[in-house]
């Protein structure tokens, strides 16, 4: 097929990539022109192993390419995907400006031509539920006439999104015809060869499948972290009770560890996009109000455990912080843990050395200068006297801990992601405090 993605975001380039891997053609479309010099030159600008490879397979295939034109594209597709950013507005909800002025754009280009050729417009951004009403009012209200709007969200996990576009647990397609569905189908038959599901339902159902999703994980996860605070006062370990929980097929092992908070572009943003849509529709969910109130408290405990280490009193202290971004293999730094607690360190005084494999140069935008950003894990224990650990990566969970004694001042190791074992760190001579542990 031929397909149109407008914008070349993080959803929108794996969206692109995978599509043409299969065969298809595909524009993606974008307004960046730093952007689009980058990728025309096969550079990938986001951080997401195995994406390089099938971008540039594609790019030499002539099946991927990128333009800032969004005439012909429109026009000779036969599925356009608007894949474009729906940020979290002042007042919780999404911003779907950037949506309506591109279905606004795409009406002009389809009135102007009066073709009788259908038209299938895909909504891969999340959305609130009546998104795709709204659109479609907007090329109505332009005199369009063949034409559907269909909403197709995407679950990508930052760090794997290649692999869950390339072998879904599940499409969800909400649409209006059968012609439609049918059309679809044929697009994603290569993703779900295997017999994952293909959901096919009405448009309202599928925007609100993403929003309960991801409401559903983050829920998930600040339960966990609840509990393990609980667990913390009472003197049990939450590990041992992660995993008999986790036995319970009715429940299962995924999403339940505990740490320092949810992050990234999605669960923050969808939480609080459905608390507005729930309070604007008069069916207010109250639960998830609480979910982010937690998650806010969450990202504070690591704080607390090291001003009561220090009695309240660290300004001079200088703290190594391995891990920025929101969860490892990705350089996305949006509503990440380390933010919020690298800046609560600050107000109080203390120096921070941070190391981070991706997301340093993101970073600097989100914390100016606060850190001094060290060239690899080792040299950001320089002095420091402890170790804050803050995000999971592969390459911190066996360190050359003799390197560490010596590097720091004290043995002396804050892990907001219980990367280590309580009873091998008590073992080695460090103060291991984690979440949800015991410590010494």
């Amino acid at each position: 097929m031929n397909l149109a993605v407008i914008g070349s975001g993080y959803v929108g380039l794996v969206t692109g990539t995978c599509f043409a891997e299969m065969g298809n053609k595909v524009v993606c479309i974008d307004n960046d022109p730093d952007k689009l010099k980058k990728l025309k030159e096969g550079i990938v600008p986001i951080y997401e192993p195995g994406l390089d490879i099938l971008f540039n397979r594609n790019i030499e295939k002539k099946r991927l390419l990128f333009s800032d034109n969004l005439k012909s594209p429109v026009l000779n597709s036969d599925i356009i995907f608007l894949c474009l950013p729906t940020p979290q507005g002042e007042d919780g909800s999404a911003d779907l400006q950037h949506v309506f002025k591109v279905a606004e754009d795409i009406s002009e280009i389809l009135s102007e031509e009066n073709s009788n050729a259908l038209k299938i417009i895909v909504n891969k951004s999340t959305v609130p539920v009546g998104t795709a009403r709204k659109v479609a009012g907007i090329l109505e209200t332009s005199g369009v006439k063949n034409f559907e709007v269909v909403s197709n969200p995407e679950f990508l996990r930052e760090g794997f999104a290649v692999e869950d576009f390339m072998k879904p647990d599940r499409i969800v397609v909400g649409a209006k015809s059968q012609h439609v569905f049918q059309k679809l189908r044929e697009l994603y038959e290569p993703f779900v060869r295997q017999g994952n599901p293909i959901f096919e339902m009405d448009p309202e159902s599928s925007e609100v499948t993403k929003y309960a999703s991801n409401s559903y994980l983050a829920m998930r996860i600040t339960f966990m972290n609840e509990l393990a605070n609980f667990c913390e006062v009472v003197g049990a370990n939450v590990d041992n009770v992660r995993r008999a929980m986790g036995a319970d097929t009715r429940i299962g092992k995924r999403f339940l560890f505990p740490g320092i908070g949810y992050g990234g572009s999605c669960f923050p943003k969808d939480v609080n996009a459905l608390i507005k849509t729930s309070e604007d529709h008069k069916s207010p969910m109250k639960i998830l109000k609480v979910v982010d109130e937690v998650n806010k408290y969450q990202k504070l405990v690591i704080v607390n455990k090291i001003l009561n280490h220090f009695n309240n009193n660290i300004s001079g202290k200088k703290f190594a912080v391995w891990g920025l971004s929101f969860k490892p293999n990705t350089d996305d730094m949006r509503e990440a843990p380390s933010i919020v607690i690298i800046k609560e360190l600050a107000k109080h005084g203390a120096k921070i050395s941070a190391y981070d494999p991706a997301a340093m140069e993101n970073a600097r935008f989100y914390l100016n200068n606060i850190p001094v950003f060290a060239n690899d894990q080792y040299e950001a224990l320089k002095d420091a006297d402890a170790l804050l650990i803050l995000t999971e990566w592969n390459e911190f969970r066996n360190p050359d801990f003799e390197i560490v004694k010596k590097m720091l001042k004290s043995n002396l190791i804050f892990d907001g992601r219980n990367v280590f074992e309580p009873d091998k760190m008590k073992e080695l001579g460090f103060k291991y405090i984690s979440i949800g542990r015991k410590s010494d």
